[in-house]
């Protein structure tokens, strides 16, 4: 599906999860070892002046080479709950991710299902033009057999301009509907095939739906993963309450062209062990851990709100999806009927019992019903996807859609565990 793998919304999305992702391997980052090289080197101009005043000059090459290896062997936990925490982070992006391509592909499904509406629609008004012009031309045959009075003609005449702007009104929307199924789908529709709703994939009750949707919606898991998030940060921000361990390993050579001095180069080579302790920091850290608990807190509240919306969502989406079905039903009906009473109107205003106004209200009887039925499939089929996202299952995987699904955890485990490189999974 061109929409699936080319929309730049959705491409935008993964592209951010994707620099998500790279927030483990800095975590990570914190359990290998930290290795520096120092090179130094220059000129160093001396000039000496000794106690019988002779002074001597010389031009000094001096160079220093270095390696230190730093290794944090505890730092409260730090790393371990910096690592759970962007993990957290990444689950939440790809759930943000689902519920982005929700979005997109309910777009697509509306995109689509109103260009096909509306070139129904605009074949249903060039219908009514041509009914309408064939009956202006009757009722100007019998306005020239003395049948019918001028204002028969006038009433036709007036009816026919209305279609024509109704077909008017119908292309422009259809035109602008296709504008924005370009704009979605990224091509301009060309052969388009009915659209059908999706209700195989449906919960059977009202209750199934809210529970779907308490339980699976993207929304709800991204908001469960941020709690996850901020509770995670608790622990980082307490961290600097503990003490830190640390060993350091030092080699250096350093050579020093002095003439006047007994040595001319030091090799040095050294591990040392630190531990530091926080006594006092002003009430730094206190502070950040009382604020990651009141981002905790306000993280759960989100979480509930966010299950509250999703609930009422599949709700509203459940009736208005029963509702849809009920009109499509009604319409169906409409359509039926006055398309009996239309035919029964012309067959009576031709034996004289009918005027021409209640032919010419017949038909736009017909086509309003036309229009309706129209509508109301449209909204039949959207409806249908509309529950679907509401339960959070509308995706590739669930429609078995002829297109490769994107799978974020390719990229998570490309990078999770790199110790080097610049280029990304792309080669970019």
């Amino acid at each position: 599906m061109r929409t699936y793998q080319g929309n730049p919304q959705l491409n935008a999305e993964r592209a951010r999860l994707r620099g998500i992702d790279e927030t483990v391997p800095m975590a990570v980052a914190a359990y290998r070892p930290q290795i520096m090289a120092m090179l130094t080197g220059g000129l160093q101009a001396v000039r000496v002046l000794f106690p019988d005043n002779t002074v001597q000059t010389a031009t000094l090459r001096t160079w220093t080479i270095g390696l230190t290896v730093s290794q944090t062997l505890f730092n409260g936990f730090k790393t371990a709950n910096t690592v759970r925490q962007s993990e957290a982070n990444v689950r939440s992006g790809r759930e943000a991710l689902r519920n982005v391509g929700q979005g997109v592909l309910l777009d697509a499904v509306t995109a689509y299902t109103n260009v096909l509406a509306n070139q129904s629609l605009v074949e249903a008004q060039r219908s009514n033009v041509a009914f309408l012009r064939e009956t202006l031309g009757i009722v100007q045959k019998r306005l020239n057999a003395g049948d019918v009075t001028p204002t028969d003609t006038a009433q036709a005449e007036a009816r026919l301009n209305r279609g024509l702007a109704d077909l008017n009104a119908a292309e422009v929307n259809l035109a602008i509907s296709q504008a924005t199924y370009a704009q979605v789908i990224g091509n301009p529709p060309s052969h388009l095939s009915p659209a059908e709703p999706v209700d195989r994939y449906l919960p059977r009750s009202r209750d199934d739906a809210t529970g779907l949707a308490f339980k699976s919606h993207p929304a709800v898991l991204a908001a469960g993963f941020d709690v996850d998030v901020a509770t995670t940060s608790i622990n980082v921000a307490e961290s600097s309450l503990y003490p830190t361990v640390t060993l350091q390993g030092n080699a250096s050579k350093s050579r020093d062209a002095d003439p006047t001095l007994s040595v001319f180069g030091t090799d040095q080579a050294s591990v040392i062990g630190q531990v530091t302790a926080p006594i006092y920091d002003g009430g730094t850290a206190a502070s950040q851990t009382r604020q990651a608990k009141e981002v905790a807190a306000q993280s759960r509240l989100v979480l509930d709100q966010v299950r509250n919306q999703a609930r009422t969502a599949a709700i509203g989406a459940w009736v208005a999806h029963e509702g849809a079905k009920i009109a499509v039903s009604a319409s169906e009906s409409e359509v039926r009927a006055a398309g009996v009473a239309l035919q029964g109107v012309q067959k009576e205003a031709a034996g004289g019992q009918r005027t021409t106004v209640d032919v010419l209200n017949s038909q736009q009887d017909l086509i309003s019903a036309k229009a309706r039925l129209i509508g109301a499939q449209r909204d039949r089929v959207i409806a249908s996807y509309t529950l679907l996202s509401a339960i959070g299952r509308l995706d590739v995987k669930t429609l078995a859609l002829n297109t490769p699904d994107y799978l974020p955890e390719v990229h998570y485990h490309q990078v999770r565990d790199a110790w080097h490189g610049l280029r990304t999974p792309s080669g970019k």
